[in-house]
């Protein structure tokens, strides 16, 4: 069963493991229907994944995702964290935004469609997709704090933003009073970026962090070791992530789980559970066997001695940085 946490310094209590709803309604997935959603959803609920995460762009059509997982919640939302997002070009689905997607006027739009999208009356954490260079972050978090006030949304948190962002948004929210909770951001044993700036600036203000992408692409997961097979998702949407993938490391991380009895998908997430920063980390799956895979893979606990040969086969960020 997988264990819960706090997200950040906040009274909301997630699963270690979240899922990750973009898959929900999209084209050529298991999770396409509502049938195949439903069996997703059912599987995350019964190996105890009680965050889900979705976005009002996701899906074939942006919104369906939302959709397709508030019917798949009927009768059981209460026991579940519904988390998602605005900011991005939702493409109308929302009504014209003109381009300022963190303005007061469209977030109001935004908000009050993706309760109607997932069929409830709040939304557990509101998250700010993108930052919007046209509006001033005071505007935007003064009307979260409005929907925060009117029991639409429960909790705030943020995408995508850059470490000096993450701490502008924290110093307007104290002076406020309505402040985010948590950071989504591209973080994985392959790409460990967030580590220079955006993990040290949640560390710092107690905002716990939701890695997107923690098995990059599946690169993590042993399947591309030899290189992507042909007719597959990377080969045909991030052929890049293959070509630029190093092969003595993705060798060196399959050695170092065989010698612990693991599997590269049970090392990756763990290690990213074992982050301090980190809430939970979301993860898609399509299928009832991948959630239930991804559930039990934050079992396991490195050592001192098992992260720093993990540092050595995947380098900080930091050292990256200095070569």
């Amino acid at each position: 069963m997988v264990t819960t946490r706090h997200l950040g310094h906040s009274g909301l209590v997630v699963s270690t493991v979240g899922l990750g709803c973009n898959n929900l309604g999209r084209p050529g997935t298991a999770t396409e229907s509502q049938e195949g959603t439903d069996a997703v959803v059912d599987a995350a609920i019964e190996a105890g994944i009680t965050l889900f995460d979705v976005a009002d762009t996701y899906g074939a059509s942006p919104g369906l995702s939302e959709e397709r997982l508030g019917v798949a919640l009927r009768g059981r939302r209460d026991q579940v964290v519904v988390a998602t997002k605005f900011g991005m070009d939702a493409r109308g689905a929302n009504g014209p935004d003109f381009g300022a997607r963190g303005s007061r006027r469209y977030i109001v739009q935004a908000v009050e469609a993706s309760l109607r999208r997932l069929g409830t009356d709040h939304i557990d954490l509101y998250q700010f997709h993108t930052p919007d260079p046209t509006t001033p972050i005071e505007e935007t978090l003064a009307a979260l704090d409005d929907v925060v006030r009117a029991g639409k949304v429960r909790y705030l948190g943020h995408s995508n933003l850059a470490g000096w962002q993450i701490a502008h948004a924290e110093f307007v929210g104290r002076e406020l009073g309505t402040r985010f909770i948590s950071a989504q951001n591209h973080y994985n044993l392959l790409d460990r970026r967030a580590e220079l700036e955006v993990v040290p600036a949640c560390a710092a203000y107690g905002i716990g962090v939701l890695p997107y992408f923690p098995l990059a692409n599946g690169l993590l997961t042993g399947k591309y070791r030899g290189g992507a097979p042909a007719g597959s998702r990377l080969t045909l949407t991030r052929q890049h992530l293959v070509e630029t993938a190093q092969g003595e490391q993705l060798t060196a991380f399959h050695e170092f789980a065989a010698a612990r009895g693991l599997t590269e998908l049970e090392v990756a997430i763990s290690w990213l559970a074992s982050r301090p920063t980190v809430g939970s980390v979301i993860a898609g799956a399509t299928t009832p066997e991948q959630i239930r895979a991804n559930a039990a893979a934050a079992s396991w606990q490195p050592s001192a001695d098992d992260l720093a040969e993990l540092d050595t086969i995947f380098p900080t960020a930091e050292k990256v940085a200095l070569f």
